[in-house]
């Protein structure tokens, strides 16, 4: 009988996170937001964060920090809630990751990345994008719930440090960016 409660739950979970991202979905779709780039074509990875590929494909430079993201959610439902089982704080953690995705795509977000010096043709999200940097999320989910602490954190950081060096951009100056963005920032990320 137990084995059976067990495959239930996790069918019940599993079904929570299929509807998360039909619900991503359907609302990027809502938006506007095309399905694949409008070049057509899929790439397995876009490298120019200047290129309109960046946010189009299936994985580019931001897909670091999605996997932060990850290691992130898992970190602070562990802490928030510790008696829930592994599986359902990742489908809240997708939760989370889906409302970030619909928020980032609206057109006042759009608006607001357009200003910053990376962004400036920056069109959202397609929906394949999208739907990738939940799964991104997921992944860093699993690393987190798999890997001591310690490396999860040396991971964020690398990740930070190595996008930085490479885009001179990352999640902290993302979000630093919708708070505010100094000049000096804004000129070493266009190389002025």
């Amino acid at each position: 009988m137990r084995t059976r409660s067990c495959d239930t739950s996790v069918t019940r979970l599993a079904f929570a996170a299929a509807a998360l991202v039909a619900v991503q979905v359907a609302v990027l779709w809502g938006l506007g937001q095309p399905l694949i780039a409008a070049s057509g074509r899929i790439l397995l990875w876009a490298g120019n964060p200047l290129n309109p590929n960046t946010s189009q494909q299936i994985s580019d430079w931001y897909s670091f920090s999605h996997v932060i993201h990850g290691f992130l959610f898992y970190a602070l439902l562990h802490y928030l809630t510790p008696r829930l089982p592994l599986a359902a704080r990742l489908v809240i953690a997708m939760g989370i990751e889906v409302a970030w995705e619909v928020a980032e795509n609206t057109p006042m977000a759009i608006e607001h990345y357009r200003r910053q010096a990376l962004a400036v043709g920056y069109a959202g999200d397609s929906i394949l994008n999208s739907v990738m940097d939940t799964v991104m999320m997921v992944a860093g989910f699993f690393l987190a719930a798999r890997m001591p602490v310690w490396v999860v954190v040396a991971l964020g950081i690398g990740f930070e440090l190595f996008t930085g060096y490479m885009i001179h951009d990352g999640l902290a100056l993302n979000i630093l960016g919708f708070v505010w963005t100094p000049d000096f920032i804004a000129r070493w990320q266009t190389g002025s």
